[in-house]
């Protein structure tokens, strides 16, 4: 048996999947020991390192205020987010009813438009009915194109939901609120936790959208485009890998956690 076929193939597999890791991190790499570098501009190799822009990053009182927008408004967009998609996902994916094919394809409808355009048209209609575009603003220009996406998210998790076991749990004499609680959250709890995560890190990394709507109301990417505009700092390079690691660090937690709750469940 020739084996020689399947080695060069795995090997192909290693070397295209380090390509692309080298493509995808290189950048964010970069960004680090800009970051890192003692002096203003970033000249490889690096003279000598210093966590100075860090430090100045993290006691800039500006920066502060930015990160507490940013993190204010995504905790809302992911709770009112999940609070529509979880029934919007069922009446996606669950129900059969009248206009449901419509409303599906009107759902999906804000994911399909460049998010420039989204941000540009809610502007015009915020100025429109005469509100002052702010963080407010920008919650609901966040809502628009994220509540289609975790809907999505949520709803793969109800296609593969048997509706014979909430059947069973009324046969049984549970009350509806009893089978919501004790039946269809825990079933669908994966993808909500999934699509709480999606919510939360395209609010706090969304660009488009806050730079339209948010108004004089700054976030972190709109302080990290204005800088790279004008002002450039090395602190730009330390928010944005601080971002990134904070990003990435959640994405680990929340992974963490689904895997304890599945190890409990199974149990």
């Amino acid at each position: 048996m020739d084996t020689t076929r399947p080695r060069r193939t795995h090997s192909l597999i290693w070397v295209w999947t380090l390509f692309v890791a080298l493509v995808v991190y290189l950048p964010v790499v970069c960004g680090a020991l800009a970051g890192l570098s003692k002096g203003r501009y970033f000249l490889f190799p690096i003279r000598a390192f210093s966590f100075e822009w860090w430090q100045k990053t993290l006691d800039s009182l500006e920066i502060q205020r930015i990160v507490e927008n940013s993190i204010l408004i995504a905790l809302i967009v992911t709770v009112v987010s999940l609070a529509l998609a979880f029934f919007g996902a069922l009446a996606f994916a669950r129900y059969d009813w009248r206009g449901r094919r419509l409303y599906q394809k009107l759902l999906l409808l804000p994911i399909f438009f460049p998010q420039p355009v989204l941000g540009l048209a809610l502007l015009l209609w915020f100025n429109t009915l005469g509100i002052q575009p702010s963080w407010h603003t920008a919650i609901v220009a966040h809502l628009v194109w994220i509540v289609p996406v975790v809907t999505l998210v949520i709803a793969i998790q109800v296609y593969g939901f048997d509706p014979a076991m909430e059947e069973a749990a009324a046969d049984l004499g549970a009350s509806r609120w009893m089978i919501l609680r004790d039946v269809t959250l825990p079933i669908l709890w994966p993808g909500i936790w999934s699509g709480a995560l999606f919510a939360f890190l395209l609010s706090w990394g969304n660009f488009p959208l806050s730079l339209y709507t948010a108004g004089a109301d700054s976030t972190v990417p709109k302080w990290l485009y204005s800088k790279m505009v004008a002002g450039y700092t090395p602190m730009v390079p330390a928010l944005g890998t601080m971002s990134t690691l904070a990003a990435a660090t959640l994405l680990l937690l929340g992974g963490a956690i689904a895997g304890f709750v599945r190890a409990r469940r199974n149990r």
